[in-house]
Parts: structure tokens; sequence; C-alpha cells
């Protein structure tokens, strides 16, 4: 069945989520900001090892950089098209209508922090995006079944510290992992390897900057790092 691989990642986030909520109330806070805090060291370096996989490359026995060009342009003209369209407002506003529409408590002040942070780390990233394309195109969901395994632990690590507004990162995951399935015979001729190691690459840096929010309490802005993306994919072309 071609879309089964991402109704399954969808039901991971759901299930990994609501067993962060069931042991929400059954860990104590430090527990919760320990395990905060190795959620964003982890972040940090799976960040990292992907960015060093686009930057470093060995010649002649020798370490030497590449792509740095790159990832200049793709962060610097991102950021700043991203803060020109607002994209973390925007979706600081979609999370904060989705916990008025749950009736959530005003209380409740990590619902958009967790919608938000989740939604960027479980959509951001070439997993997401070959996955589909091996669902649509191949009917072989099994990366998008690893996937699932992954998100489903960030899922409910991140329920227990923030509470209900992880859940509904599952709305984004299933549009955008469901829009590429079905977009994937249009797409995947643009697609190259070398855009997808971009694509990346890029989106590694973006998971290291939300590690540096979990575990230094910052406000960087990620989602308005998003356009980088795009424009990795771009560039390459």
């Amino acid at each position: 069945m071609i879309g089964i691989g991402t109704l399954v990642n969808t039901l991971a986030v759901l299930l990994g989520g609501g067993l962060g909520l069931l042991l929400k109330h059954g860990i104590k806070e430090r527990f919760k900001e320990i395990l905060m805090q190795a959620l964003g060291v982890s972040n940090m370096f799976i960040g990292i090892s992907g960015a060093l996989r686009g930057i470093l490359v060995v010649n002649d026995d020798l370490l030497d950089s590449r792509n740095t060009l790159l990832m200049i342009l793709c962060l610097v003209l991102g950021a700043v098209l991203g803060e020109l369209l607002n994209i973390d407002r925007w979706m600081q506003g979609l999370g904060e209508r989705l916990r008025r529409k749950v009736r959530a408590r005003d209380e409740d002040s990590y619902f958009v922090e967790g919608f938000v942070t989740t939604t960027i780390i479980i959509c951001t990233g070439a997993m997401a995006i070959v996955g589909s394309f091996q669902d649509a195109l191949m009917g072989d969901p099994s990366m998008l079944y690893a996937k699932s395994a992954l998100d489903g632990v960030i899922a409910a690590v991140l329920a227990s510290s923030l509470g209900v507004g992880v859940l509904f990162a599952a709305i984004p995951l299933l549009v955008y992992q469901g829009s590429l399935t079905l977009l994937a015979s249009w797409i995947k001729p643009i697609l190259s390897e070398l855009m997808l190691f971009n694509i990346s690459f890029v989106g590694s840096i973006l998971v290291f900057l939300i590690g540096v929010n979990m575990l230094f309490d910052k406000r960087i802005r990620i989602a308005n790092f998003l356009p980088s993306i795009i424009l990795a994919a771009l560039f390459t072309l």
C-alpha cells in the first residue's frame, strides 16, 4: 500500500508522544531537565556529524574543506528570506491556534515550543524525502519505518518535557511526507544524489541549532532558517 510508511511514521509520533505524556507527571522535574539536555546533546552531535560530512573531505590523505560557500550562502540568504517571511511567527501562531482549539491550559506555555521544535526535527532531513520516494515509487517503506522508530523516541522524550504540543507535530509530518509521496513521480526527476546530499547537509546544521536551543535555553528562530534547505536544492541546480 503506497503511503503506508508515512501513516506508520505519523502513528509512531502520536504513540511516542502519548507515552511521553503518560510518563510526564511521573517524572521528577530534574529528570525532565536532564532528558532535555540529553536530547539537546544528541541533536547537536547528529547535526555536527551530518554537517561535517558535507564540509570535510580527504584528499591525498589530507583533510580538506568544501561546500563552505554553499553553507554560508544558504544560511545567510535563507535566514534573511525566512526573516522577511517571518516563518517562525507563522509557526508560533499556528501552534497557538492549535493550543486554543484543543483548549490546552493557558499555563501550558510549552505547547507551542513542543509543536514547533518537534515539527522541525521530524520534518528536516533527507530521510523524509528519500523515504517518501522509495515508498511511492518502489513500494519500499523500510526507510520510513526506521525513521518512525527514531521519531517515536524523539516524540516520547519531548512530550515528557514539553507536553501535548508535541503530538500535533504529526499533522505537518503527515501533510509534508504525504505530499512528497503523492508527487514523487513529478519531483524525483528533478532531484539528484548531490541535491539530496546538500539538503541533508544544510538540514543537519538546523538540527544542530535545535540542540543549541535545547541545551543552552536559547531562542534561535530556527523556523526562519528553513528556506536555507530550499536554497541548498536550488543552488545545486
